[in-house]
């Protein structure tokens, strides 16, 4: 279902995310300006490596950042709402268009303090069950959970169509769900800590290849 396009009904978003990137604004910007029709002139390898260290900001900015940064600076639009529907139609279009690119996260330089910083967010304990990504992931992996088979927590095929929620869910909003499974408080898409824990998850998945829209229960 997943490498059907005509099965795959994440594919949805993906024209969703294809129509906002064609679609000219009230003073006829459009995406495609810059990057060409279809994304021709994007660096999909570059889409692969988000997050990545911006030095302006003195931080790592996230696919979402960045489709914020040309929406709101070089097109003079208000920005979007992190993980707001357009926003994440626009990330899986994007996300879609690099499908097949090898993941490369930088961890070293000046991005390792967040790199870090999500390492440690993703051995922490959360919530009344106390429990952290890590048991989840790696120590309990392969085991069975509430009808569910844990993975290894792989970010390469985000945003997913879950199968299970029947949407399309952003890197952001599945932590936020893993969360409140935890009976803890989520923190805010686009926070801080989330930005850190996908700097370091995505990390975890070098080498892999995008596969967004991905499926999974």
């Amino acid at each position: 279902m997943q490498e059907d396009d005509f099965a795959n009904p994440g594919m949805d978003v993906v024209d969703y995310g294809r129509s906002l990137f064609h679609k000219a604004d009230e003073e006829g910007h459009r995406c495609t300006d810059c990057h060409g029709e279809d994304g021709r002139k994007l660096n999909l390898q570059h889409i692969a490596a988000y997050p990545v260290y911006d030095p302006g900001q003195e931080r790592p900015i996230t696919l979402q950042d960045q489709v914020n940064i040309c929406w709101e600076e070089r097109m003079d639009n208000f920005p979007l709402v992190y993980d707001c529907r357009e926003m994440v139609g626009l990330e899986t279009y994007l996300k879609y268009l690099a499908r097949g690119q090898t993941i490369a996260v930088k961890t070293d330089g000046p991005v390792r303090p967040f790199y870090e910083a999500g390492k440690k967010l993703y051995h922490q304990r959360f919530g009344q069950l106390e429990m952290s990504c890590y048991h989840c992931h790696d120590q309990h992996r392969g085991a069975w959970l509430r009808g569910q088979q844990l993975n290894q927590g792989q970010s390469n095929g985000f945003p997913v169509y879950r199968l299970s929620t029947s949407r399309v869910t952003s890197l952001h909003r599945r932590f936020s769900e893993c969360l409140a499974s935890f009976r803890a408080e989520p923190f805010l898409p686009g926070s801080d800590e989330y930005i850190n824990l996908e700097v370091y998850v995505t990390s975890r998945g070098n080498g892999l290849k995008i596969e967004t829209p991905a499926i999974r229960d």
